[in-house]
């Protein structure tokens, strides 16, 4: 195998797959035992190993181990981790001043990072921004944003959907375990619709979908009561579903007749994940406001609502803010993360890391009936595992194809609904020999789990 390295803003990192110890090592077990006295068990972690370095397309323990990076920290290290300009910058921020809050004496950065936002974010009419700490909290603004502008309450979201983990973000959210279990009563005026899930909707194309979806609002909610249609382009814990073409062009136009406030929720799509700057413009939608985070910042916590200048503008002067939203450290990541992706051409690089993750898991997919569907787009894929000759759910199967892909040095995450999706989302630096080598690793974990 032909090995390389990658700048990390420090020591270069080999671009190998490298098993030096049993997974946890020795210093792994050590630190989970001190985990478990300092840390409450209601985190949970996805891998046994707890790491030490990671850049490029690999992460290495405190053990010494180096595992491919299927993750990205689900989404966020897309430009790698500790790329290079992102160091840089956060580097000379940290010198100058890492907080002043800017409710309280205001900067530069915020002020670059919305105007880049206004710039990239689909649409050419007057837009502004704010910028917060999480997807969470972004999404709840949106919220607060057209509930605002609109004088209505009601929020309409989808079948499947994740947007978060605050109190009015878990009763958006579809699953209960393990987000919403015994932590209601939820917010109020949160009404469910259908989403057009092609692998499970029966040949329904996605004009069909959204008219399926737009009568049940209309009949249950009444559209003169709807704030806001709040939605992911393409779902992430939900199950990575790709709306059928047509099904988001539909529901924005019966929103924007409506006078409800089309809300995409871009926070796993967004910054290139898809082989598009947003996920939206793969159907040439322009959301009224668009939420952000994960990707944004390459690593540092950052989040923001962009959207239509009377949108935005509505609320009252002090309604909107966070002590820590827009932090200054935070705002150089993002504005050298962006730069990163212009620079290194990092959309196409998500259209072709897709392509070639995509090849080879039909390659396991001809010979293993077990994956029913393969969907994404872009450096986003996912492989819905179901019982052999039928489309029920296999989420035993799919825990411990993860675990199995765990031990043999892949870092790879589950989601969907029924918690039977395997879901790809490598750094858009990741090289092409380990991808490869990614591929055949899951191809043995498909062969030796049969």
């Amino acid at each position: 195998m032909t090995m390389s390295t990658v700048s990390t803003g420090g020591p270069t990192l080999p671009q190998v797959r490298r098993l030096v110890t049993d997974t946890p090592g020795p210093r792994s077990r050590a630190l989970a035992e001190r985990r478990s006295a300092a840390v409450a068990a209601a985190v949970g972690s996805v891998m046994p190993v707890y790491a030490a370095a990671a850049g490029g397309g690999v992460v290495v323990d405190v053990d010494g181990n180096s595992f491919i990076d299927l993750g990205s920290g689900i989404a966020v290290t897309s430009v790698g981790n500790s790329a290079p300009m992102v160091t840089e910058a956060v580097a000379e921020q940290v010198q100058q001043f890492t907080h002043t809050c800017f409710m309280v004496t205001p900067y530069d950065g915020y002020v670059a990072v919305a105007e880049m936002l206004n710039m990239i974010t689909p649409g050419r009419h007057e837009k502004r921004s704010v910028l917060f700490n999480s997807g969470a909290e972004a999404v709840e603004n949106a919220v607060k944003i057209a509930r605002s502008a609109t004088r209505r309450s009601a929020v309409a979201v989808f079948d499947h959907a994740y947007h978060g983990r605050t109190s009015l973000t878990m009763a958006m959210t579809a699953k209960s375990m393990p987000y919403k279990h015994g932590f209601g009563p939820f917010a109020p005026e949160v009404y469910r619709a259908p989403l057009s899930y092609p692998y499970r909707d029966g040949g329904l194309d996605g004009p069909a979908a959204a008219a399926r979806a737009i009568d049940q609002l209309e009949r249950q909610v009444g559209a003169e009561n709807l704030a806001a249609v709040v939605i992911e382009p393409i779902q992430g814990e939900g199950g990575f579903v790709v709306p059928a073409p047509g099904f988001l062009p539909a529901l924005a136009s019966w929103a924007r007749h409506h006078g409800i406030v089309f809300v995409a929720d871009e926070v796993q799509t967004g910054f290139a994940r898809t082989g598009a700057m947003f996920a939206v413009e793969h159907e040439d939608v322009v959301p009224d406001l668009i939420v952000t985070a994960k990707g944004i910042a390459g690593g540092l916590p950052l989040a923001a609502v962009t959207g239509r200048a009377d949108l935005m503008d509505a609320p009252h002067t002090g309604g909107l803010g966070g002590t820590y939203g827009g932090n200054p450290v935070a705002c150089a990541a993002a504005l050298a993360t962006v730069a990163t992706i212009e620079q290194d051409g990092l959309v196409a690089r998500a259209t072709a890391i897709g392509d070639r993750l995509l090849a080879g898991l039909r390659t396991i997919q001809a010979a293993d009936p077990r994956i029913g569907d393969l969907r994404g787009r872009g450096a986003m894929i996912a492989a819905e595992i179901v019982r052999s000759g039928s489309t029920e759910p296999d989420p035993d199967t799919t825990k411990a194809l993860a675990a199995a892909s765990h031990r043999a040095g892949l870092i790879v995450l589950t989601c969907g609904s029924y918690g039977n999706v395997l879901r790809f989302l490598p750094p858009l630096t990741i090289g092409d020999a380990l991808l490869a080598e990614a591929l055949d690793v899951l191809a043995d974990v498909f062969a030796a789990t049969r």
